[in-house]
């Protein structure tokens, strides 16, 4: 492909809305075109690379033995309304009414769909196990798209869904699927981490992410410095601090704290230390109120906390309702006399004396002990998992990181297969319900994630399977006559043995051309000049190295030939 005959549209500086460095490169290198707030139009050379992800995850998917279809994106409301997730997922889903006036979304996902298909035309377990995938378009009306592709309001996801006889045989469909995912991922270049995850609004039972690390990455996820152990904040365990136990024969007091609501605020005013105090936080689980007590210094994980309560919905308590059930407004709860369950973190098992709120304005309680002044209903990890953590494995520290979640594969279990009645017959000839998983890949998120992950100061550095081109060929003066017929012949060599080439042939000067090569990143860059064919070679330079070398013309396409053979073995 010649230059002039494409549409590369690079620039020179990054459009001021572009946050993110994969983001800059991919307007910058002209892969991409913004439309609007989280829509974007795929440039010839982007869709080139968009296009090869989708051949990787397409030729695994088939290996690992899953059967491709492709669901509608429009779909009837009722089915989310069958599943329940209606209610949960309609403030992220695009809703229309089609002229009869029938009400339908934009599907974010499609387990409804799936389900509904297996329910149909699945009747026996012979006809087990399955696995279906699809490559489609997905729409999510993002409260804050940004990152360019890394959340977007419509995208291309890869998303599979296997049904199974038994939780033995689904265990089976997991694993080949996870495995599927380690080959797709490294084919794409990309060097992940797995994570264990939380299931979210799609359920089940059990899951794990695939993560980019990367600082710019919006998921928090801690690693173990040891062992194998990582999760992403939302699911990520410790293990439980003891801390030096305290005790006192006083009995709780009240202290004036005027004004004082923030654990900041308390700790100072009292000069204790802010793991000396309880944060009392009043939430409302499926319309009943509990408190939730964790120490001064750690943040509540609602997440686990939503896994612990098995609720369908939890949100933190209104001013009206904190005033009705401990008769103060905010920042004075605490858990002596109050008439709700109490749930409290583990850390708070050790006998310590605490600081908490007294239920009453302007004021806390000193000498507080746990279960002797107050009783907990249940004890629990509650708190959010953070650098310097113990690994609830091994119990060595744990570091923090960034990610980028590019992958999540789900234990579904029987949510969706229950509401559909998505069963089959046994040997025996009776009804059973599916045990059903779900495996989700972000196509496009994958593809800026690569990019994420390999750049420098100059542009993009694509791997070898997923770059527009395999070769930049530039001829720095294309008014030299020599170095184009040169140039063409070595192309047409190069594609007579299927390597995919770029033709930089533009009358442009040629540190323009130079820096467009950087920017967009091949692989390979072959340059064709009246120097180098003055001592018969083509100056060969590949993207991740410093030196050129200069190859004789007669041996230029072989030399090529083996770096991307080596490359893509």
């Amino acid at each position: 492909m010649r230059w002039t005959q494409t549409l590369i549209p690079t620039l020179r500086e990054a459009p001021q809305d572009a946050e993110i460095n994969s983001h800059k490169l991919m307007m910058r290198a002209g892969l991409i075109m913004k439309l609007g707030g989280g829509l974007y139009t795929f440039m010839p050379a982007g869709l080139r690379s968009l296009r090869k992800v989708e051949r990787i995850v397409r030729e695994e998917m088939d290996r690992a033995g899953a059967l491709e279809v492709l669901m509608p994106a429009l779909q009837p409301r009722e089915i989310w309304e069958q599943s329940g997730r209606y209610a949960i997922l309609r403030d992220a889903m695009f809703k229309i009414k089609d002229r009869q006036q029938r009400d339908m979304v934009l599907g974010p996902t499609h387990e409804e769909v799936i389900t509904d298909l297996a329910n149909r035309q699945i009747n026996s377990y012979r006809q087990l196990p399955k696995t279906f995938y699809q490559i489609q378009t997905k729409f999510r009306d993002e409260i804050r798209p940004r990152f360019g592709l890394m959340r977007a309001k419509e995208f291309i996801m890869k998303d599979a869904y296997s049904f199974d006889v038994s939780w033995e045989a689904a265990d089976a469909s997991y694993q080949a699927m996870y495995d599927a995912y380690i080959r797709i991922f490294k084919r794409c270049g990309l060097r992940t981490k797995v994570v264990e995850a939380d299931t979210g609004a799609i359920g089940g039972d059990f899951s794990h992410e695939f993560m980019v690390l990367a600082d710019s990455g919006e998921d928090g996820i801690v690693e173990c410095e040891t062992c194998a152990y990582a999760a992403n904040l939302e699911r990520a365990e410790r293990k439980t601090p003891t801390g030096k136990p305290s005790t006192t024969d006083q009995l709780p007091a009240v202290v004036a704290t005027p004004g004082k609501r923030t654990i900041e605020e308390v700790s100072s005013f009292l000069k204790v230390k802010p793991w000396d105090l309880i944060k009392t936080l009043i939430y409302i689980a499926d319309d009943k109120p509990i408190a939730v007590l964790v120490a001064g210094h750690r943040e509540l994980n609602e997440h686990k906390l939503t896994r612990i309560l098995k609720v369908a919905t939890l949100k933190l308590a209104d001013d009206e309702t904190i005033m009705k059930v401990t008769g103060a407004p905010v920042g004075f709860a605490g858990p002596v006399g109050l008439k709700i369950p109490i749930y409290a973190d583990l850390e708070l098992q050790t006998p310590r004396v605490s600081v908490t709120g007294a239920n009453a304005d302007d004021s806390h309680l000193i000498n507080v002990m746990v279960e002797r002044d107050f009783t907990v209903t249940s004890f629990h990890d509650l708190v959010i998992a953070k650098e310097g953590d113990k690994c609830p494995r091994c119990g060595v520290r744990m570091r923090e990181k960034r990610g980028i979640e590019v992958g999540h594969v789900f234990k579904l279990g029987t949510k969706y297969s229950k509401a559909f009645d998505a069963g089959f017959l046994d040997a025996s000839g009776n009804r059973q319900i599916s045990i059903m998983g779900c495996y989700g890949i972000g196509v496009t998120r994958t593809l800026q994630a690569v990019i994420e992950q390999s750049f420098d100061e100059n542009g993009i550095i694509w791997p070898m399977a997923i770059a527009p081109y395999q070769v930049d060929v530039v001829v720095p003066n294309t008014a030299h006559a020599e170095s184009v017929r040169v140039a063409e012949e070595l192309i047409s060599a190069l594609e007579a043995r299927g390597i995919e080439v770029l033709f930089d042939d533009r009358d442009e000067r040629p540190g323009v051309k130079f820096k467009d090569a950087d920017l967009l990143g091949l692989p390979i860059r072959a340059v064709i000049s009246e120097r180098s064919l003055a001592e018969g070679k083509v100056e060969v330079k590949r993207r991740t190295e410093q030196d050129k070398q200069m190859i004789p013309i007669a041996d230029t396409v072989a030399f090529i030939e083996s770096i991307i053979k080596g490359e893509l073995s």
